[in-house]
């Protein structure tokens, strides 16, 4: 808290606030991050072993097998959520396990979940698609801003 809001707090608040920053335990910032950033290079390895199966066994480019291998970390994520092992996964990694495509597979699926009580349409379909519309509807502007200035440089002979 700002000091100067400090000031504005009754004594007793203020005394409260620094009791609370002596029992307040430290995190181990060092220690999470190398948690994140092995399990996230994890997630990954598994990703480009899946990636490697199926350009060996079902005759895909590196070009044409990012798809399937995004949909099958996706499925596989859904599979974890659903039996409840993903929610250990992001306790010990924190970020590791949320910033991969995993981590969306699992918000969708968490919110399907959590809201499958309500209905099919209204609880499962609702729910499940407030995170997706928005990173739908930002992938496609997205796609349709790059496509755009791609359409414009070709037009100049740029590229």
């Amino acid at each position: 808290m700002a000091d100067k809001k400090k000031k504005n707090l009754p004594p007793k608040a203020q005394s409260y606030q620094a009791f609370q920053k002596q029992r307040e335990s430290k995190r181990p910032i060092l220690m999470n991050c190398l948690k994140a950033f092995f399990v996230g290079g994890f997630i990954c390895f598994i990703g480009q072993c899946i990636t490697t199966l199926y350009i060996h066994f079902f005759d895909f480019t590196e070009q044409t097998a990012g798809n399937p291998t995004v949909a099958t970390l996706i499925f596989i994520t859904m599979l974890l959520t659903g039996f409840g092992f993903y929610d250990r996964i992001g306790q010990f990694a924190g970020a590791g396990s949320a910033v991969p495509v995993t981590g969306f597979g699992n918000a969708v699926i968490s919110a399907a979940i959590e809201h499958r009580t309500e209905g099919f349409v209204l609880g499962v379909g609702g729910n499940m698609f407030k995170l997706a519309g928005s990173v739908i509807l930002f992938g496609v502007f997205s796609a349709f801003v790059i496509a755009l200035i791609k359409t414009i440089l070709i037009q100049w002979g740029g590229l």
